[in-house]
Parts: structure tokens; C-alpha cells; sequence
């Protein structure tokens, strides 16, 4: 196993954290091993015993080991998709303490999905046939959790399209959060179903057309749109809250 030379004193479990992760994820610890005591990787990294538990417990929050009372740790993830879902569970375990977490996710799908749009357009792959799919559910949704749910598949086959399977891990680990964004947003008046449906045909038909700078114009207002309402809804939930 290998040792930091130097550890970051004011965070000693760091080194434990990042060393053990990285084996984990390169195959060198498979699933099913056993971690050495936590006196053995304290010796190693030469840290106390309270350090090596503080970045056990970050690894089992993570989803990549587990641990019992009496045991030594186990190593229970060990592939990219499963320690893409561990993360998105810890990212969630975020939002349930401070809403304003969610609107740190409207970022980072900015970030992803212009360059989704901006590369579809540009001919680099094609929509898939689950866009069209999206976008017919959204045309026929009877209410608004039908709508919300077709308007995050229209988005996540939009990534999928692309044919990064790492960027559509990622965004489809995303995928729950995502929609409970969009159903967030449906508690401050802001527009109808029909206007939100040609919002979606409008980013389609540009992405289609070959427009890049159309269709990467189009994503950016639409999800900077979907921030705002969604930042007045939590706005509200937290007046709501202090009158309650």
C-alpha cells in the first residue's frame, strides 16, 4: 500500500482518503478485500488511530467501503459507475441540508449540456431517437409530473447522444436530482406546459438544423430561466418556513 510522504496536518485523514480511494478505483484493492486494522494504517501513514477512522468513515460515505463493529473495513465499490452513484447519494445528502445546493447543480448541467448542444449541432453524433420520444411525452402529459419527468429525459437523451459513456454516467447519476429540480421550479408561476414544450422543440429543431451558436443560445436561457425559478421557489420555501 502506498504511503504519502507528506500529509496535510490539519486534515491527517486526507492521506487515507485519497491513497485507499485510488487503489480502489485503479483494481489494485478489489472488491471483497479486506483494509489492513485501523492500528496497521495508522502505523503506515503514520497518523493517530482517530485520523484513519475519520477517512474510513468519508471512504464508507462514499459507498467504497463498509464497515462492521469488530471488523476491518471491506472494499465494496470498485468501478466507475458505482462510485458515481455513492457520489450522487452524497451530493443529494447535501441538498437535504441546504436547498441552495440545487442551484450549484443548474451550473455544472450549463456546463455540460452547452457543450452537449454545441457539439450535436456541430455533427459530432446526432439526437437520439429518445429526444423525439421525450419531446412526444411532453407534448401528451395530462399533468405536470408527466411533463417534468419527459422534460429531464429530453435533457438526459440529449448528453447520451453524444456517446460519452463517462459524461452520461455522470449526468444519468444526476437524473433523480435533476427532475426533483424541475419539479421544484413548477411552485413559482413562470410559464405553461405548451411554453415550455417550445422552448424544448426550439433547442431541438436548432441542434437538427446544424445551428451551434442557435442551439448552444437556447440551452443557456433555458436552464438560466429554470435557475431563477428555481432560487424564488427556495426563497419562498424559506419564508414559508420562518412564518411556519
Amino acid at each position: 500500500m502506498v504511503v504519502p510522504s507528506a500529509p496535510d496536518r490539519d486534515k491527517l485523514y486526507v492521506s487515507v482518503v485519497s491513497a485507499i480511494e485510488a487503489q480502489i478505483l485503479s483494481g489494485e484493492l478489489k472488491v471483497g478485500e479486506r483494509l489492513p486494522s485501523e492500528a496497521e494504517l495508522a502505523r503506515r501513514f503514520s497518523i493517530s488511530t482517530r485520523s484513519v477512522r475519520e477517512g474510513l468513515q468519508i471512504l464508507e460515505t462514499k459507498g467504497m467501503v463498509r464497515r462492521r463493529h469488530g471488523e476491518r473495513a471491506e472494499v465494496v465499490r470498485d468501478d466507475v459507475e458505482q462510485f458515481l452513484g455513492s457520489l450522487a447519494t452524497t451530493v443529494r445528502s447535501l441538498f437535504a441540508k441546504d436547498a441552495g445546493y440545487l442551484v450549484q447543480l443548474m451550473d455544472v448541467r450549463r456546463m455540460f449540456e452547452l457543450e452537449v448542444v454545441g457539439r450535436l449541432a456541430a455533427g459530432e453524433g446526432e439526437p437520439s431517437p429518445e429526444v423525439a420520444t421525450s419531446l412526444a411525452a411532453m407534448r401528451d402529459a395530462k399533468n405536470f409530473s408527466q411533463y417534468a419527468e419527459a422534460d429531464a429525459d429530453f435533457h438526459r437523451a440529449l448528453v447520451q447522444s453524444l456517446g460519452n459513456e463517462i459524461l452520461s454516467s455522470v449526468y444519468g447519476n444526476l437524473y433523480a436530482l435533476i427532475t426533483d429540480v424541475i419539479r421544484l421550479t413548477s411552485r413559482v408561476p413562470s410559464k405553461t406546459q405548451a411554453e415550455g414544450l417550445a422552448e424544448h422543440e426550439a433547442i431541438y429543431a436548432a441542434i437538427t438544423s446544424g445551428n451551434v451558436e442557435v442551439s448552444r443560445a437556447l440551452i443557456r436561457e433555458h436552464i438560466d430561466n429554470s435557475t431563477t425559478y428555481l432560487q424564488q421557489a427556495i426563497d419562498a420555501g424559506k419564508q414559508q418556513g420562518r412564518r411556519s
